[in-house]
């Protein structure tokens, strides 16, 4: 299926050919012109810029539907796209394929406050989203620094992760149903608000972090949840990585389920941030080797959560588990605490080429991992400057390789295979995962031949044959 030679493509339509999809979406929601399409052809980091003869930007599902009917009877590929926030090329036309974009479909369908669910359409933002939930007074509790633009349907197609994930699971956990057109055309109405369906295979799972291979979500039900009256915030230094495993189990043993974020960051990637982000500043005013941001929240707002945060850190003071703490003395403070974790990725920019990796391993071996790739990326790159950070409950490392200061870029960029090859071979023999949120897409399908089995490649191949015979939908990403 990774053989695009084989996949009809759109790389030169017929004139008569897009007049028919001109007439189903509108002539303004038809592009053929090449510097409007750039927004859709181009991904944020520049590392991949597609090619297209026409995009298309349907404002229904019912248009959707009609696009992949001619399509489908037309042998076209089509690459469906939400907010192309995507950072392994799943989203990018590579060889002219027709681009759907569903960021038109943008109704709050339903709300349900009692039944603690949404029915929204795939093209809101993942902010938007939150503010419908927001305002009926629950929590949508999926976070990532791209909320403003990044959109639900993409988030849904790519089973996105963030720093909620530790309290309120990945978006796969957050989901109940899903309204999806088929390859074909077909529209499967999956759209109900049920907590329990035991009725046969559980389809949502299949088109849940599929990356438009197999469907185009269009809509979804989303699980909501009460909104916390109380957060409080800490930042925390530390002299070792492992100082963040031993107090990630006191904090977890001491605060359950109030505990709803535990990131760790080394310092290089807060120097990056501090150096390339104006508004941004250290939060001590000694620089320390390793840094953790916890977050505990309270249903009421009745201090407990401040109680917890001062006995874990109590807690781990006494066990010499960290050298200074500052809890947030206001929301702006909780904020500026956030920012310096989630500007990393646009901190990045500033310093060179930048490959970057998203694997996870088992919680317990993530300072294992972390010395092991440090030593690795030495020995192939010496002078490269590692970045790790990530989301530490759940095992998810972002694991990033600066250029050596002495390299020019290029001459840095050419080497990302191999580096992140020795990286992701690092994760798998630590029985762990070459992606843990950002998908496969068009950069790690390869990869994903050399770390998964061949009984689980075939399972996947023989999925996607049966829903998309045709190979039409999203073809040479994934598989």
């Amino acid at each position: 299926m990774n053989d695009t030679a084989q996949t009809p493509l759109a790389s030169a339509l017929p004139a008569e050919i897009i007049a028919r999809f001109v007439a189903i979406v509108g002539r303004e929601h038809a592009l053929t012109d090449p510097e409007q399409q750039l927004p859709y052809l181009r991904e944020w980091r520049d590392k991949y810029e597609g090619r297209s003869t026409l995009v298309l930007r349907p404002g229904t599902t019912d248009e959707v539907s009609r696009i992949m009917r001619l399509a489908h009877d037309l042998n076209l590929a089509v690459v469906p796209q939400a907010g192309n926030t995507g950072l392994v090329g799943g989203q990018i036309s590579h060889n002219g394929e027709i681009v759907v974009s569903i960021a038109r479909l943008n109704r709050v369908r339903h709300v349900d406050p009692a039944g603690t669910s949404m029915t929204v359409e795939a093209g809101l933002t993942l902010a938007e989203v939150q503010a419908a939930a927001e305002k009926a007074g629950r929590l949508f509790p999926l976070s990532l620094p791209s909320e403003g633009s990044c959109r639900i349907g993409g988030n849904l197609g790519t089973n996105a992760g963030g720093i909620g994930v530790l309290a309120y699971g990945n978006t796969r956990q957050l989901v109940l149903g899903l309204e999806v057109v088929l390859a074909d055309g077909r529209v499967w109405d999956g759209l109900k608000a049920l907590k329990k369906d035991n009725t046969g295979y559980d389809l949502k799972d299949l088109f849940v972090g599929s990356e438009g291979t197999l469907g185009i979500i269009t809509a979804a039900v989303l699980k909501l949840f009460p909104r916390p009256a109380e957060k409080i915030t800490a930042f925390v230094s530390m002299p070792r990585i492992e100082n963040a495993l031993e107090m990630f189990s006191l904090a977890s043993d001491d605060a359950g389920p109030a505990l709803t974020a535990f990131e760790f960051i080394h310092r290089y990637p807060l120097d990056i941030v501090l150096r390339n982000m104006p508004g941004t500043r250290d939060p001590f005013n000694t620089q320390y080797p390793w840094y953790v941001l916890l977050e505990i929240s309270g249903l009421k707002a009745d201090g407990a959560a401040q109680t917890i945060m001062e006995r874990v850190l109590e807690q781990a003071a006494e066990k010499s588990l960290i050298i200074d703490a500052t809890i947030a003395s206001s929301l702006t403070q909780a904020r500026d605490f956030w920012k310096l974790r989630e500007a990393v990725s646009e901190a990045q920019k500033g310093e060179g080429g930048v490959i970057k990796h998203d694997i996870s391993v088992a919680v317990s071996r993530i300072p294992e991992f972390v010395h092991k790739a440090n030593a690795l990326v030495e020995r192939l790159c010496p002078g490269a400057r590692p970045i790790a950070l990530g989301h530490f409950g759940d095992g998810n490392v972002h694991y990033n390789v600066a250029q050596p200061l002495d390299m020019a870029k290029e001459d840095f960029l050419v080497r990302w295979d191999e580096i992140m090859e020795a990286v992701h071979r690092l994760a798998a023999d630590m029985d762990g995962s070459i992606s843990a949120e950002h998908g496969i897409g068009y950069m790690k399908r390869d990869e994903l031949t050399r770390f998964k089995s061949e009984v689980e490649l075939d399972l996947m191949r023989r999925i996607k044959t049966a829903l998309d015979p045709k190979n039409i939908l999203n073809p040479g990403k994934v598989v």
